[in-house]
């Protein structure tokens, strides 16, 4: 296949067809061989996702699934589907809430203070005002409170806004093997449900004011925990929701757990090489570059992982990313998206829109 594109984009009826249809990107054909070469892979490859074997309906694994992971501390992981989860634990997690919850406001914008659900007291003895926006951070697999993508949220969003923000730690849970995290999202995603229900209900934090950000599997969480509240929670944004195991997952984040959802997706390609999730799973969906293999990450899937965290960040402090509404698959892959614009992430509350968008950002910040 490969061979065919390159030879036909060297032949004279490739360079008519150039002529004729004024193509913008192609007219050099010297020039743009690869680029039309790996253009029309990749629309292949989106539509070979059908043939990836399907999840087994009991246990939502897929037999072939074997995907490296390098974690914060340059350590090499393996999300291996047909690892055994640790049984004991989810047990333990059905009986015990592990969550901690860490506020950070302009007050105490590096040293957090931490409320306990069930607690009054410890609302009224810190920062928190109910009166303003409410920001709640869910890191992914394998991170903790001090990950370098709750510093980078954090900081943006008390700089463009005097707001509280509330870190999740879910650590406990987050630093077990994939399978057995996969397998506790849920239930620790209902509990920040009922944790953000306890701020509505003793603090008088109105969920018009709430917004829930999630990363990879903690994108799932907060899907759970808007799910949890009815979907009454303002806002949702998913940034790049976990993959593995979630394609057929009614656990997944859906559009109807928040007023609005949006999606990010960083590293959605083929479900069982990516690390995200290429599906729509919001109200409306932005795809940067495509939504795979972002500029600067050439060799790590989780480099294009991470884009999702950061670009937000970025959005958060600047606003200035912009998407175009896509009406298919192709058109989003091909870059010829020419519908409607619609700022990509920031922290505005009262967003709405519908569909797939692409957004075309550099490789460095901010993007």
């Amino acid at each position: 296949m490969i061979r065919f594109l390159y030879l036909f984009t060297k032949s004279s009826s490739y360079k008519y067809w150039c002529k004729k249809a004024y193509c913008k990107w192609c007219t050099d054909h010297r020039k743009y061989t690869m680029k039309l070469t790996l253009s029309l892979l990749a629309v292949i490859a989106a539509c070979c996702v059908s043939a990836v074997p399907l999840l087994d309906k009991e246990t939502q694994v897929s037999k072939t699934q074997l995907i490296p992971f390098i974690d914060e501390a340059g350590v090499e992981q393996v999300i291996d589907s047909e690892e055994e989860p640790d049984e004991d634990f989810l047990e333990e997690l059905e009986q015990n809430d592990i969550n901690r919850y860490v506020l950070f406001t302009r007050s105490n914008p590096e040293n957090g203070q931490e409320i306990t659900h069930g607690i009054a007291a410890s609302i009224s003895e810190s920062n928190f005002d109910a009166s303003k926006k409410t920001a709640v951070v869910a890191h992914g697999w394998l991170n903790n409170e001090e990950s370098g993508l709750n510093r980078a949220i954090v900081t943006a969003l008390l700089s463009a806004d005097d707001c509280n923000v509330i870190v999740l730690d879910w650590s406990r849970l987050a630093r077990r093997n994939y399978i057995t995290s996969f397998r506790g999202v849920p239930t620790v995603g209902r509990r920040l449900g009922r944790f953000v229900g306890f701020l509505n209900s003793r603090a008088g934090l109105s969920l018009d004011n709430v917004h829930l950000i999630g990363f990879s599997l903690g994108a799932h969480l907060v899907g759970n925990a808007g799910r949890e509240l009815e979907g009454k929670v303002a806002r949702i944004t998913a940034l790049d929701p976990a993959g593995p195991l979630w394609n057929l997952n009614s656990n997944r984040i859906q559009s109807s757990d928040a007023v609005y959802v949006e999606g990010i997706h960083t590293d959605g390609g083929l479900v069982e090489l990516s690390l995200g999730l290429g599906l729509r799973i919001g109200d409306v969906d932005f795809f940067p570059n495509g939504g795979n293999n972002q500029p600067g990450c050439w060799t790590s899937s989780i480099c294009s992982h991470n884009r999702a965290w950061r670009i937000f960040a970025a959005s958060v402090s600047y606003n200035h990313l912009e998407g175009r509404r896509c009406s298919n698959v192709m058109q989003m892959t091909l870059n010829l998206c020419r519908g409607d614009r619609l700022r990509m992430g920031n922290n505005e509350l009262k967003k709405n829109g519908s569909g797939r968008y692409r957004v075309n950002t550099r490789r460095r910040y901010p993007y």
